[in-house]
């Protein structure tokens, strides 16, 4: 018998559980149109001060920039995320001019606001039929030197972007993690009161 490992223990929407991150993407092309609502959906995230630190820089397949955007990925990320729909690099501006000053101070939750950012883009994804793949496995600092992105800037992570594909045309190595996976108990990561968590995780 198999356990399904997406039931949550409590009532949530349903879009939580179904949002994963598969590799195998067929080679369905996005519309601009259908891409700029993830990207209002971003838009619309909570940050700091209301200081929206994130920065989205993508390509779309078949583009002139899409090789360049698949040369930044590790050679295993290249054999799957090459069937996306669009690459995207997301990056955070680490500092904030608040309104009435004169010099920009540091932002201490760019990368946090910015991972809201990418969250909501991921589930509006969701939403529309569309699947999202986070990839760390990425060069970070010729992401930097390609893309342009200047000093006061964090590059954070690449994103793959595209349609559910077919399991038969990904690579043997990933097919045993090309499955939702399951999450620890809420009685890992919650304490009242005070910190007071086990070392061990699920406990």
């Amino acid at each position: 018998m198999t356990i399904d490992p997406r039931i949550p223990d409590h009532d949530i929407h349903p879009i939580f559980l179904q949002r994963w991150s598969p590799r195998a993407l067929s080679s369905d092309a996005i519309d601009e149109a259908t891409l700029f609502r993830l990207f209002e959906a971003a838009r619309w995230a909570p940050s700091g001060n209301n200081s929206q630190p994130w920065r989205f820089i993508y390509a779309t397949r078949d583009t002139e920039q899409w090789p360049l955007f698949i040369e930044l990925l590790n050679e295993k990320n290249r054999l799957w995320a090459s069937k996306a729909a669009a690459l995207i690099v997301l990056v955070s501006k680490t500092t904030n001019l608040r309104k009435g000053a004169s010099e920009p101070t540091p932002l201490r939750n760019n990368s946090l606001d910015a991972g809201a950012a990418w969250a909501n883009f991921a589930l509006q994804a969701e939403f529309l039929g569309w699947k999202t793949h986070a990839i760390g496995g990425f060069d970070r600092e010729k992401a930097r030197e390609q893309l342009r992105v200047p000093a006061g800037y964090q590059v954070e992570l690449a994103i793959a972007l595209g349609k559910q594909g077919d399991i038969a045309q990904l690579d043997a190595e990933f097919h045993e993690r090309e499955k939702p996976n399951s999450r620890n108990p809420i009685s890992s990561f919650i304490a009242e009161g005070a910190f007071h968590f086990s070392d061990e995780v699920g406990h």
